[in-house]
């Protein structure tokens, strides 16, 4: 009977540690998520702010098209604001389970 007590014991401390390689494996490839957002974001403000300097000096020739993408670059660059919140958020949460 403690033969039997000891295997099931030690298959459970298996499971464990498999559901722990398997974690581990997913907070590293969230940390690679979260790097990639953060240069996106970074990429993004960098040309969000060429286009708002550029826009200084161009206050009496407004272009349209110039406009819009300007517009879109930054709702870009929110979306990925949020992103990143939202996978740091996400990987704090699974570093605290483990």
């Amino acid at each position: 009977q403690n033969e039997k007590e000891l295997q099931d014991v030690v298959k459970q401390q298996e499971e464990k540690m498999f559901q722990l390689i398997d974690k581990s494996g997913e907070v590293m490839r969230l940390k690679a998520e979260v790097s990639e957002l953060k240069r996106l974001l970074q990429h993004r403000e960098t040309e969000a702010k060429a286009l708002w300097e550029e826009m200084r000096g161009k206050e009496h020739q407004v272009d349209t098209a110039y406009v819009q993408e300007r517009v879109m670059l930054r709702r870009e660059v929110d979306k990925l604001r949020l992103l990143l919140v939202e996978k740091e958020n996400e990987n704090i949460r699974l570093t605290n389970k483990h």
